[in-house]
């Protein structure tokens, strides 16, 4: 010990954030918003409706392995704003790429086998669904950094295999470079987050 216990400034400060680029494998649960648009394809009570008429799934994405595991990150997918369709088209690439993740897809693949597995029936098939995540760091409304779910890792990552469970054992990477053959995907507001676009 090398402070005294009546003196804490030469204590170290804590953070409780995961590195940012850190992978790791996650499970999606989304928590209901109970906003249906049956036109749109949105049942099942998971979408929720902001007062400012945006749209989103409010995501939580626990970790399931690794030095991290248990551990949850809050992120919103956007499915629309009154604002344009920035938010909604942000959402649907992250989407894409965590059922790329999921279902072991190349995000190059155009096969017929590959676009079916990039479909799904509602909202229900992605509450559950398992991934593997890149973990970024963003700001809430008070300018205070938190962990957020901006991209998923595919096929095409040479570190998806040993993260996704399929083969080796580092579950939980740090932080890793950017592999190009990754999907792009926009920027994810964290829960509670209404970026201006969504207003």
């Amino acid at each position: 010990m090398t402070g005294a216990w009546n003196d804490f400034n030469d204590a170290k400060q804590v953070t409780n954030l995961i590195p940012k680029g850190t992978l790791a494998k996650v499970r999606l649960t989304i928590r209901p918003g109970g906003y249906d648009d049956p036109s749109q394809g949105w049942t099942g009570g998971y979408a929720t409706r902001a007062t400012s008429g945006a749209v989103y799934l409010n995501g939580e994405f626990t970790v399931l392995e690794g030095p991290y595991a248990r551990r949850k990150v809050f992120t919103l997918i956007g499915l629309y704003s009154p604002k344009g369709p920035d938010w909604a088209n942000m959402g649907r690439a992250l989407v894409r790429g965590m059922l790329n993740s999921a279902r072991g897809i190349s995000d190059k693949d155009t096969s017929p086998q590959a676009q079916a597995a990039r479909r799904i029936n509602g909202f229900a098939d992605l509450d559950g669904l398992e991934f593997v995540a890149r973990i970024d760091v963003g700001t809430d409304v008070n300018g205070e950094e938190k962990n957020e779910i901006r991209t998923a890792v595919t096929p095409d990552h040479k570190d998806y295999a040993a993260v996704m469970g399929t083969g080796g054992s580092t579950a939980g990477l740090g932080p890793q470079p950017a592999a190009p053959a990754q999907p792009v995907t926009a920027p994810r507001p964290a829960a509670g987050i209404r970026p201006s676009w969504a207003q």
